[in-house]
């Protein structure tokens, strides 16, 4: 009796052992399958989440975490870490709808408004990504004017301003909220002219999905621009704005020949840019860049004289 007990026992040790074996066999096969690791994701904290070392995307429950930690701490670096942590996974399409349906635009928004100029950066950045996604533009409209104050107001040249004309720049891709910038448009091309070779692509960016809507000819036609726009038309310019300042040109003249408005040339008050794009000096410049070394360029002129 005994030894069969003991012969009783030992088989089920080996049962035993086989089944360890054959659960460790799936898990490492598993691991291995395809080249990919097997990856546990053990429930992080939204601070975990805001270390700068979880590259995974957020699932929902994640990004309400960091939601939930951006409305209730006070620490500058807990949230500019959260804003670039949500920014970054807005970039994705998926997200950018579960940060929308969570209430996460406005907490995200409300951040525009924070002295802290990084922490103000970071809110754009991730206003910028969400904004990719036509549904949320229209929750992120309400923050237009805002953005638009302080890109005019704020620092020359900034990470701020760059920021925030990106995302003007996003929000103007259509002709939906255009309109919302009328009142800006002699401040931007002010931006344009003084800023940096980084600024002048980025307002030119935005000035050119304006300047495709016929609807806003009258107002970019109409705002009061310094004489030394007509510099950005100069040979020695660099291309990525030569070629931007000439399309801007090229996209009004044809929303005007659209219209069969330029023959009755309306009424815009001097200094305006209609007096600057159809003056003597732009005619000059536009003459002179017939001769241009770069075949682009010499296209676009001949194009835009059409």
């Amino acid at each position: 009796m005994g030894g069969a007990r003991d012969v009783g026992w030992v088989a089920a040790g080996l049962i035993l052992a086989a089944g360890a074996c054959y659960c460790f066999y799936k898990l490492t096969r598993g691991r291995r399958r395809g080249g990919r690791r097997l990856r546990l994701r053990p429930s992080r904290s939204a601070e975990d989440l805001t270390s700068g070392s979880y590259d995974d995307t957020l699932n929902a429950e994640q990004v309400q975490k960091l939601l939930y930690l951006l409305e209730s701490t006070e620490d500058p670096i807990i949230i500019e870490r959260a804003l670039v942590t949500l920014g970054n996974n807005a970039a994705f399409s998926a997200n950018q709808i579960v940060i929308r349906e969570l209430g996460g635009i406005p907490i995200v928004g409300s951040k525009i408004n924070n002295p802290n100029q990084s922490i103000k950066e970071k809110a754009l950045n991730a206003l910028n990504n969400l904004s990719v996604n036509v549904e949320n533009q229209i929750k992120i409209k309400v923050y237009v004017s805002q953005v638009c104050e302080d890109v005019i107001s704020g620092p020359l040249n900034s990470a701020v301003q760059l920021a925030g004309l990106r995302l003007l720049t996003n929000m103007t891709v259509t002709n939906a909220h255009q309109d919302m910038l009328s009142s800006y448009i002699t401040d931007l091309f002010h931006v344009l002219v003084t800023g940096n070779g980084s600024t002048k692509v980025q307002v030119l960016k935005l000035l050119l999905n304006l300047s495709e809507n016929p609807a806003m000819t009258d107002q970019l036609l109409d705002a009061q621009v310094d004489s030394s726009f007509l510099s950005l038309l100069d040979g020695h310019v660099p291309k990525e704005i030569l070629l931007r300042a000439l399309t801007l040109l090229q996209n009004i003249t044809n929303c005007l020949s659209e219209e069969r408005r330029l023959a009755t040339q309306p009424a815009f008050p001097a200094g305006s840019l209609f007096s600057l794009l159809y003056g003597k000096e732009c005619a000059q410049k536009m003459k002179a860049l017939v001769h241009h070394h770069d075949a682009d360029v010499k296209e676009k002129v001949c194009f835009s004289k059409k």
